[in-house]
């Protein structure tokens, strides 16, 4: 199907009910079909999701839409839309819900007397500037959020649509108050395409990550997901461009595959690269204890192994040659301004 990650809609693991699909020679032009995309307001009271995985090196985490239109086959999020209800299929890509309250959700949280400043990632789950944000600007209005309180905010995502809110990010960084990570998973356009076909390309997103350098605004690229087999031997090739662009700091992590996501990968593998299918499933198998996911704290980053060894060894030894992580990175949270001090805020005029 024209733009987009997948064909099908697996079943939804929730559901009693199963459906099998069967060709009745009627659909004879399916894999040419447009699905449109639609959106779902999402009234959640609440905008901050909480994290207590060692894995992951946050605490809030805050996604303005639920499902995402980017695509991405490989995308671990993709389980999460069957709490809705939908599939983590097509569904997943083409019924985004939205949170249009979430820029005073966070305000809220902000007042509340228990806050303590903290960072949080922005997004975390899916991206927060999918194709939609840039009619809607409910990121945009969280970064203003942000910036009027005075809280730390990370940020990471494959869109160049980030640059849209360099005149925020800008003002945010002169106060060490955020940090962008650009996730790269390969300089191939045409695997890009295949892989994560409503992304920017990788040549839009080096040349991020070169203006927002250029903005003096911190920021990484994320190699991610590194699947053995297929993109792992770009690594360096990631690394380097991104270090020449102006990122200071670099991670990566293994393809993982939960759920129903294991199935949409295999069958998206064996429709576009037949030829490879074979040794993919096998080099996953290899890093994951012979299975094809394994959702074990530590291991789900970065896999087991002498394959996964060799692919931590190689991204070291590129970040230490590119110069990548070599100083710490830290935002500030002591610059929170509470409403009920008597410290008058600051008026932010945005464009």
């Amino acid at each position: 199907m024209k733009g987009r990650g997948t064909r099908e809609n697996p079943q939804i693991r929730f559901e009693t009910l199963t459906r099998e699909a069967f060709d009745d020679d009627w659909n004879t032009a399916e894999d040419e079909r447009k699905i449109p995309t639609q959106y779902f307001r999402d009234a959640s009271k609440s905008i901050l999701s909480k994290n207590d995985s060692p894995d992951v090196g946050f605490t809030y985490g805050l996604n303005p839409y639920r499902g995402c239109e980017h695509g991405c086959i490989y995308c671990y999020a993709r389980p999460t839309h069957e709490y809705l209800g939908f599939s983590s299929g097509l569904n997943f890509e083409t019924k985004i819900m939205v949170k249009e309250d979430a820029a005073g959700l966070l305000e809220q949280e902000f007042r509340k007397k228990t806050w303590k400043p903290d960072v949080i990632m922005l997004s975390g789950n899916v991206d927060c500037y999918q194709p939609v944000e840039r009619k809607l600007k409910i990121t945009r209005q969280c970064l203003e959020v942000f910036l009027r309180y005075r809280n730390p905010v990370a940020m990471i995502t494959k869109n160049a649509l980030v640059l849209r809110d360099l005149d925020v990010l800008s003002q945010l960084a002169s106060l060490n108050l955020v940090s962008v990570c650009l996730s790269i998973t390969t300089l191939n356009k045409d695997l890009a395409r295949r892989m994560e076909p409503r992304t920017s390309t990788p040549e839009q997103r080096l040349h991020t990550i070169e203006q927002l350098a250029k903005e003096r605004i911190p920021v990484s690229v994320n190699a991610a997901p590194v699947i053995p087999g297929l993109n792992d031997e770009e690594l360096p090739s990631i690394l380097r461009e991104a270090s020449l662009r102006g990122a200071k700091w670099a991670g990566y992590t293994m393809l993982r595959l939960p759920y129903s996501v294991k199935e949409l990968f295999v069958d998206w593998l064996k429709r576009e690269y037949p030829e490879k299918y074979e040794k993919v499933l096998n080099r996953i198998r290899d890093v994951r204890n012979g299975e094809m996911n394994d959702s074990a704290f530590s291991a789900r980053m970065r896999g087991t192994g002498e394959i996964a060894l060799s692919i931590e060894q190689l991204f070291r030894a590129s970040c230490k040659k590119y110069g990548l992580n070599s100083a710490n990175a830290s935002l500030n949270t002591e610059k929170f301004i509470r409403p009920s001090s008597n410290h008058k805020q600051e008026e932010i005029a945005f464009s």
